[in-house]
């Protein structure tokens, strides 16, 4: 699929939304999905990889699914985390719709959706999981990242997944040296073609 379809905010390709079948918190779901969209068809190799690999997101508090198509990563956390508000963003305006109606397929009411611009700056995330949109070059990425990251609330976690060939390496040394120097970024596994690095920011002082 072009960038521009799943990077854009309007994709061009008309919306014709179709019923797919998956996996998700340890159960057969069937749940929404369109063109125009990242990975409309299934759980994409990275999310499956994020999703089997790290620890539950915090119980309660603000999470943040950092694009979240049509919602497998924000999904996952709002059931893990019922008492935690979710908040699912997205530049794609398809995509936070059909995140919006599967959680509501779901009877999942703590998912928010929302633009990028939209939310609410003042938010402190405990957790952050995302499958980063590598693909907008790495300028674009370094912006989101240092817009979002340090978003996190003292004590919480960030955990990216990253594909080894699109540059896990470089993009852990990067985020170290572009993060306070009290954050720490480490790799925490390697799955097939994936990394999986966690960002941890301290408790205050």
């Amino acid at each position: 699929m072009s960038p521009e379809h799943y990077f854009s905010a309007q994709p061009s390709t008309p919306e014709k939304r179709r019923t797919i079948s998956v996996e998700l918190g340890g159960a057969p779901r069937k749940l929404q999905s369109s063109g125009g969209i990242f990975s409309p068809d299934r759980i994409d190799k990275g999310t499956a990889v994020l999703l089997r690999g790290v620890p539950d997101p915090s119980p309660t508090g603000n999470l943040l699914d950092l694009g979240c198509g049509w919602g497998p990563i924000a999904l996952s956390m709002a059931m893990a985390s019922p008492e935690a508000t979710v908040h699912a963003v997205d530049v794609n305006e398809r995509s936070l719709a059909l995140t919006r109606d599967n959680a509501a397929t779901l009877g999942l009411g703590n998912v928010v959706v929302a633009l990028p611009e939209a939310a609410d700056p003042d938010i402190t995330y405990d957790t952050i999981w995302s499958n980063p949109p590598i693909r907008i070059g790495k300028e674009a990425l370094h912006v989101l990242l240092l817009l979002w990251l340090p978003r996190l609330a003292p004590g919480g976690d960030a955990w990216l997944v990253v594909q080894k060939n699109l540059g896990a390496d470089s993009l852990q040394k990067w985020l170290d040296a572009a993060l306070p120097q009290d954050w720490n970024v480490e790799r925490v596994s390697t799955d097939k073609a994936f990394r999986i690095l966690k960002v941890s920011r301290p408790l205050a002082a």
